[in-house]
């Protein structure tokens, strides 16, 4: 059966991983710099362009899915008894939208992580072209982590919508 805990359980899940998402953003853009600016070899510099670009996009994905969690989880708690008709008509439906954004991110997480791999074999004996080693593997690095999270994420979205789908219908 599904509950207002449930529900807790989500977003508080999700703020946390939110937060992950924010400490290995800044992490990364902190390497990033220390790469590109100190260590300045043309691998640290290739390695720096994928921690700079994810991280940022690490960074702010987290910081938006974390300033957003308590007024989700509020709001739909509140809905659960008070009213509803909102979880079936915009929690779910915001849901399935994330659902699907899931099968996007996915598939470019994949794309990635195979260009970081080809990238690291394709230029690993090939002294001259450094800067694409460290991007390549910076890249498959980078890639296996957004993965990785978001294989947690959808699975914990996926039980959600199916308690969320199982409450509504059993109010019918």
């Amino acid at each position: 059966m599904f509950t207002k805990a449930d529900i807790e359980r989500y977003f508080n899940a999700e703020k946390n991983e939110s937060l992950l998402f924010i400490i290995v953003g800044i992490t990364a853009i902190l390497l990033a710099f220390v790469f590109f600016f100190y260590l300045k070899t043309n691998w640290y510099k290739g390695f720096a362009v994928p921690f700079l670009i994810v991280g940022l996009m690490h960074f702010v994905a987290g910081s938006v899915v974390y300033k957003r969690c308590d007024e989700d989880r509020k709001r739909n708690v509140y809905a659960y008894d008070m009213n509803p008709g909102e979880l079936r008509d915009k929690e779910i439906p915001r849901m399935q939208k994330v659902n699907k954004n899931f099968v996007v991110y996915r598939y470019t997480e994949i794309a990635l992580l195979l260009l970081g791999l080809g990238l690291s074999f394709y230029f690993r004996n090939n002294a001259d072209k450094t800067f694409w080693l460290g991007l390549g593997i910076a890249l498959t690095i980078e890639a296996a982590i957004s993965l990785g999270a978001d294989f947690f994420a959808e699975k914990r979205a996926g039980v959600y919508i199916n308690g969320l789908q199982s409450y509504i219908n059993q109010l019918k």
